[in-house]
């Protein structure tokens, strides 16, 4: 028995060999179409023997073919989905040319207006990029597209999912400014619904230890403006700690500083993105030169 690659090779020369006799003036007389579609099949075929062999560069170059075929005859739907078969393959080999094979499906998707598949390609590329530290920008960049993609298609949950990411990489950027931005922004939607409603408290908090990143004084009228937002943040652990913060920042208190942060983790645990920012903010009273 052949093995499943053998088998795939066979059907790519298969494939290229029936591309070539309907090349010709007697290929386009009899049934050159129908000869580009079997070999559509034949690169499909061999794609998925790829997979089974997990040779996921052949098996990605494979449904690029037939992707380009498809693209070639107009089929743009067909072409769209083959190049997402593609970049799945690839998203475990190659990252760049999994991106390349998203990119020409949004191209596709956008031409045909169908911009929710268009966002959800971006976001996609988004988290490969995510997976990479490397690339955040790249990553704040297709997050950003497919929020506005997905707004454009009314899916504004989808959207400030989306927007959430690039606030969170925003502020992990020091691009604070952006970061706060989207944080109130989202935190005022939340609270027209009544369901989102609670989850304001997080964005609030978010946006207000960004301040802090920048600004005391900023920060302590920005917590002013969004308890008039929402009154009810008031009352959250998260302004009692914000509040203790800014005393011990006023007063230059390090440690005072660094036990509040530790009293409020005891009970409700600060996660990675929190701790940099707390880090960062603490930081700031460090190289305060009054303490030296």
């Amino acid at each position: 028995m052949a093995s499943n690659e053998q088998k795939a090779q066979q059907l790519i020369a298969e494939a290229e060999k029936k591309l070539t006799s309907s090349k010709g003036f007697f290929g386009s007389l009899f049934g050159g179409s129908a000869k580009v579609e079997d070999a559509v099949e034949c690169y499909q075929r061999a794609a998925n023997l790829f997979k089974m062999a997990k040779n996921w560069t052949a098996a990605g170059s494979a449904f690029c073919e037939a992707a380009n075929l498809h693209s070639k005859a107009g089929s743009r739907h067909d072409a769209a989905t083959n190049y997402v078969d593609a970049a799945n393959c690839y998203k475990k080999s190659d990252v760049d040319e999994a991106v390349n094979c998203l990119i020409r499906s949004i191209e596709i998707y956008t031409d045909m207006g169908r911009f929710t598949m268009a966002a959800k390609h971006h976001q996609t590329i988004a988290e490969m990029y995510e997976a990479d530290s490397v690339n955040l920008e790249r990553a704040v960049q297709h997050y950003e597209q497919a929020a506005d993609y997905f707004r454009g298609e009314e899916n504004n949950s989808s959207a400030n999912k989306c927007l959430l990411k690039v606030a969170q990489y925003a502020a992990q950027l020091e691009n604070y400014d952006k970061a706060i931005s989207i944080y109130q922004q989202v935190a005022q939607a939340s609270l027209e619904s009544s369901l989102l409603k609670y989850s304001a408290k997080e964005y609030l908090f978010r946006a207000a230890l960004c301040h802090l990143c920048v600004d005391v004084l900023n920060a302590q009228h920005a917590m002013e403006k969004f308890v008039q937002m929402y009154p009810a943040f008031q009352d959250a652990r998260e302004y009692k700690l914000l509040q203790t913060l800014v005393e011990h920042m006023e007063e230059q208190n390090v440690d005072g500083f660094t036990e509040a942060v530790k009293d409020y983790d005891s009970i409700s645990r600060l996660d990675q993105w929190y701790t940099m920012i707390l880090l960062r903010i603490k930081k700031t009273l460090n190289d305060n030169p009054d303490l030296r």
